[in-house]
């Protein structure tokens, strides 16, 4: 008996911890371009899947210029959001990324006074710039008055992630200004 009774205080002990241990972890979002799925995460169990999201029309790599439909891999952060987009709802990544500019200046997509504008904005947690040679105004939205019928036929946007308007105002719960987006 007095076996049983500690057994249970170990588990109640354990699952206590590891329910407080989660409930201070923060959540993100995993955006998978290859199964079209976007995971709400809270440490490393996924608590919420939006399925069949629309991505870049040219797929998800590297972005190599404004306008090239290309949803660019990577981790960013929210940094702004718009409630009163076309989109319906707007959730704006901090892109272009310092990994990014990186990119853009080492391959000559980019100048030194466009890097610097944009290391600077994020030394100072601001939105970097968003009409650089790489492009901007990338992140995650709903369709507005777009076609849902044509959302779930093939990627349509110009680099963003795109879900319904339904699955955008389900995930509004969770989004707040800084959260991490890891696009793979």
């Amino acid at each position: 008996m007095k076996k049983f009774r500690i057994a249970q205080v170990l588990i109640l002990s354990f699952t206590f911890f590891s329910m407080s241990a989660q409930a201070g972890e923060p959540v993100w979002l995993l955006v998978d371009t290859q199964t079209l799925n976007l995971e709400v995460k809270k440490g490393l169990k996924t608590i919420a899947i939006m399925n069949n999201i629309s991505i870049g029309r040219n797929g998800a790599g590297i972005k190599q210029q404004l306008g090239d439909d290309i949803t660019p891999v990577g981790t960013y952060k929210i940094s702004w959001v718009n409630n009163k987009s076309k989109f319906h709802k707007f959730y704006g990544f901090d892109y272009p990324s310092i990994d990014n500019a990186n990119y853009g200046l080492k391959k000559g997509y980019i100048s030194n006074d466009s890097y610097d504008s944009i290391i600077k904005a994020h030394k100072l947690n601001k939105v970097p710039p968003q009409n650089t040679p790489i492009g901007g105004v990338i992140g995650i939205h709903g369709l507005g008055v777009a076609s849902e019928e044509v959302h779930n036929l093939f990627n349509w946007t110009h680099g963003c992630i795109a879900l319904t308007n339904k699955q955008i105002d389900k995930l509004s719960q969770w989004m707040n200004k800084g959260m991490l987006v890891t696009i793979k």
